[in-house]
């Protein structure tokens, strides 16, 4: 007769897992025992499990399927928690198995003893303890219907010796798949809407990550009200190419004339986003549309909430809106977008081939050029996610993941580890930092275990320099984020991948080249300048004063990469009624 892990893993297969991220443990070896004899599915073994929380959050981030990962009693399922969050807040569907002490020494105060369905509620959207076999299969397939139909994460408890008894009732087989509708606006709200912007002679769009699949509509509106395009960082992959309304980002890592266009706008659109700064947000004359009610308004007032699908909300919209003639808002956006673009270009191609330390904007420039067209990036949080903001080119095909919303360290290894599972003849490239490859090093050793093709480009610059940037604006000397000088390159061969490290920049461009027409994993090792900094389009009299009274160092204004050409050749071409 089956057990209990065997019927989970048997559900699993049936809901189309292929694998489950994990650091084995006492109380999960029924569950991996039940793994190592079943077929179709693998026991992804990583040296943390917060390692195995974040690739699974990255699978099903970019599959849009389900993706598990477990952690044994205790400190085992705990150090999933990072990574689930991060999931969460992603709305990626994931499936944490957390294992248990024995059932009957739960309240006890026994051995390694936690509450998981208690310790992870603020980061899932299902969570339950499995007490005994009666509740096979079905909590299983409650727990999935939860991860997948609302985006987020299911978290079982499962006692170890609960999981090796023999089950009550038969697998049987039922229909995993949630077949998501697209969520039609109200009539009326699109007629609003439609007046608003007739009404309003400059509007100006603001795409966060709701708008994937709508870059016809959002540029077909654009270019019927004549409206510069701004984006968040996580909208940046759906909406930047092929723009030509494109006026760049806002935020703290923003550039460009997003900002301007926003607050000098008669009407803002958000569009899919839930845009978390609001001291960005103009604070009035603003419509939201997005799938989840929740999100509209919590940022910022609104002159009307729209509560549909961005693609379906704007082809309902589009005949009902007229033809605006006037491009004058539009042409000063875009020429102030260039104009911006080109102020602080200079700093980034002047001798820039020769400057040691590596400009890293000159390192994410020469990487945007040798990736694939098809790369998946993934993107650790601080400066990498400014390199990536402002270098990483999208064209639709590209994928740009990272811990955009829950903002954790040391999640682009990771995530490149689930996104090489999960595409396993697709570029994979771990844009990573040495303050968040440091923090799970440990998982080289995953990446050469599995013989995961991934691809690691370092930026190393001795230093978490995000923080000594938030401490420069506080006016506090940098203290405490000195990395000191590690041969990550020696660290990686010593596990037995192919690595180089480099500091003459001329060998940045030859380095990336050789790495990525290896077949195995590679880490491109980059010694680049800790004066680099970026700062926000915008700071306050108090953030300068900060600046001043600490800066010991050049604040750059941050690269903008292939961007300034495209804004020259939008400028060419302002698309015109």
């Amino acid at each position: 007769m089956a057990t209990v892990a065997e019927q989970l893993i048997e559900v699993l297969r049936q809901a189309g897992v292929r694998r489950i991220y994990g650091v084995v443990g006492d109380s999960l070896n029924p569950v991996v025992d039940a793994v190592r004899r079943a077929d179709g599915i693998e026991w992804a073994h990583v040296r943390n499990e917060e390692a195995g929380a974040f690739a699974a959050a990255a699978e099903a981030q970019l599959t849009g399927r389900l993706a598990v990962c477990a952690g044994s009693c205790g400190p085992g399922n705990t150090h999933l928690i990072n990574g689930l969050y991060d999931a969460q807040r992603t709305g990626a569907p994931v499936l944490a198995i957390a294992s248990q002490i024995p059932s009957a020494q739960i309240g006890m105060g026994f051995f390694q003893e936690t509450h998981p369905e208690r310790v992870f509620a603020e980061c899932s959207v299902y969570r339950e303890l499995v007490s005994g076999p009666e509740q096979m299969p079905r909590i299983v397939r409650t727990a999935i219907q939860h991860a997948v139909g609302l985006g987020g994460v299911s978290v079982l408890a499962l006692p170890g010796d609960v999981a090796e008894r023999n089950v009550a009732a038969p697998v049987g087989h039922s229909d995993l798949l949630v077949r998501r509708g697209v969520l039609h606006p109200p009539a009326d709200q699109v007629a609003q809407l439609a007046s608003l912007l007739n009404r309003a002679d400059k509007v100006m769009l603001f795409c966060g990550d709701g708008v994937r699949g709508a870059h016809g509509e959002v540029i077909g509106l654009a270019r019927k009200v004549l409206s510069p395009i701004g984006h968040t960082l996580r909208g940046k992959e759906w909406i930047q190419y092929d723009n030509p309304f494109d006026v760049g980002m806002s935020g703290l890592l923003g550039y460009g004339a997003c900002y301007d266009a926003m607050n000098e706008a008669d009407l803002v659109l958000l569009l899919g986003t839930d845009f978390p700064y609001d001291q960005f947000l103009p604070g009035k004359r603003t419509v939201q549309i997005d799938v989840d009610a929740s999100r509209l308004g919590r940022r910022t007032p609104l002159e009307l909430a729209v509560h549909g699908d961005v693609g379906e909300t704007l082809r309902q919209l589009i005949e009902k809106v007229r033809q605006k003639t006037d491009v004058s808002y539009l042409d000063g956006m875009l020429r102030k977008h260039t104009r911006s673009l080109e102020k602080v270009v200079d700093a980034y191609t002047r001798d820039i081939e020769h400057h040691t330390p590596i400009h890293p904007e000159y390192a994410a420039s020469v990487l945007d050029d040798v990736a694939a067209e098809d790369a998946v990036f993934t993107v650790d949080t601080g400066m990498c996610n400014v390199w990536a903001a402002r270098y990483l080119t999208p064209n639709g095909r590209r994928r740009i993941i990272g811990s955009f919303l829950h903002g954790s360290m040391a999640n682009a290894m990771p995530h490149a580890i689930g996104a090489q599972f999960a595409y396993p003849d697709r570029q994979v490239v771990s844009v990573s930092g040495d303050g968040g490859l440091s923090m799970l090093l440990g998982d080289l050793i995953t990446i050469r275990q599995h013989r995961l093709p991934v691809k690691i480009v370092l930026f190393d610059n001795g230093s978490l320099s995000m923080v000594e940037l938030e401490m420069l604006v506080d006016g506090l000397p940098a203290y405490g984020t000195d990395n000191g000088q590690v041969d990550y390159a020696g660290i990686a061969r010593a596990v037995g991948i192919e690595a180089e490290r480099v500091e003459d920049p001329g060998r940045v461009r030859s380095a990336m080249t050789e790495a990525f027409a290896t077949d195995g994993p590679y880490l491109v090792h980059l010694l680049t300048d800790p004066n680099a900094l970026s700062i926000p389009p915008r700071i306050t009299g108090a953030q300068v004063k900060g600046f001043a009274l600490a800066a010991g160092r050049t604040v750059l204004n941050g690269g903008v990469g292939k961007m300034v050409d495209l804004a020259r050749s939008n400028l060419r071409n302002i698309p015109r009624p």
